[in-house]
């Protein structure tokens, strides 16, 4: 189908829209999978919202399963987890000078600037942060590590 739309378009003097490239899977992967070379295949096609370069996917992980053939959604992988589901964390409040610390639960996993619920110990209270590169959740005035 797509060759006679561009059969038409070449005959009619029509401008032909350039062909991209998308990311696919060249195997089926497990989510949770850091991806490798062998794991992508660049294709030829125009699918909106997905990978187009193999460097974009390569040392990331599958955030969900992954199938042969099918393209690669930029949703579908993200940075590799740090943090497991029921891992005691470090929750840190930062304001201006002040730090204050106290021992948290991962309700999730996550990789490092992924959002993150937990559960402060303490107080039983729940809080979204995001996750630092040491390993920590940071909430509060400045949430960004």
């Amino acid at each position: 189908m797509r060759t006679l739309a561009l059969l038409a378009a070449l005959a009619a003097g029509l401008p032909v829209p350039a062909g991209a490239d998308i990311l696919v899977a060249t195997r089926s992967v497990r989510g949770q999978t850091i991806l490798g070379p062998g794991d992508v295949a660049v294709i030829e096609g125009d699918v909106v919202g997905t990978l187009i370069a193999p460097e974009e996917a390569i040392g990331q992980e599958a955030r969900v399963n992954l199938y042969a053939g099918r393209p690669i959604r930029v949703t579908d992988v993200g940075p590799p987890a740090i943090i497991e589901r029921n891992q005691i964390v470090t929750l840190r409040f930062r304001s201006g000078g002040l730090v204050i610390a106290a021992d948290a639960r991962a309700l999730d996993r996550a990789g490092v600037g992924d959002a993150l619920r937990v559960m402060n110990l303490a107080s039983r209270n729940t809080v979204t942060g995001f996750v630092a590169p040491d390993g920590s959740v940071v909430v509060g005035a400045s949430m960004k590590p």
